[in-house]
């Protein structure tokens, strides 16, 4: 079984995913650090360097090649959901859940991360509440087709839910 974690940046996805994988006796694989890998370049790198559309066809090629007969939870990207017809893609081939976190629990984890995204270099707390609402309203379409939407849920309970 395949279960992929959605979400907004910095709800949690690769928190969840490293931590249910054990839990559901699963493997693990964080698709921005597999693209990483296989490209030997930084997502940043890949964005400067090969531009946004590129990156967005490994996410897109990369789930089309996943096999849906692994044990395997994979937490996407931020915008993996929204492109070519990826959410359609994952909800055919496994579990798809949408970590739809609140907004005050998403900012302060972005706030204290913010070095390591740099989309989010120099916002302050209101220009970040501002970008997560324009950003989110556009995702949010995309992530409401998940098969599970867990809230604030902890690992557990969303191990709970998927078992």
């Amino acid at each position: 079984m395949l279960i992929f974690l959605v979400g907004f940046m910095g709800c949690g996805k690769s928190y969840v995913g490293r931590n249910l994988a054990p839990l559901l006796g699963f493997d693990y694989i964080d698709m921005d650090k597999y693209i990483e890998e296989k490209e030997e370049l930084s997502i940043k790198e890949i964005f400067e360097q090969k531009g946004e559309n590129y990156f967005r066809q490994l996410e897109h090629q990369y789930l089309l090649e996943i096999d849906s007969e692994q044990n395997l939870v994979v937490s996407t990207g931020g915008g993996a959901p929204c492109f070519f017809d990826n959410m359609e893609i994952m909800n055919k081939k496994g579990l798809t859940i949408y970590l739809n976190r609140s907004k005050d629990i998403v900012i302060e984890r972005l706030l204290k991360g913010q070095h390591k995204r740099p989309l989010l270099s120099g916002f302050n707390a209101e220009q970040l509440a501002e970008f997560y609402d324009e950003r989110l309203n556009t995702r949010k379409p995309f992530y409401e087709q998940a098969m599970l939407h867990a809230g604030d849920a902890e690992v557990e309970e969303i191990a709970t839910m998927v078992k």
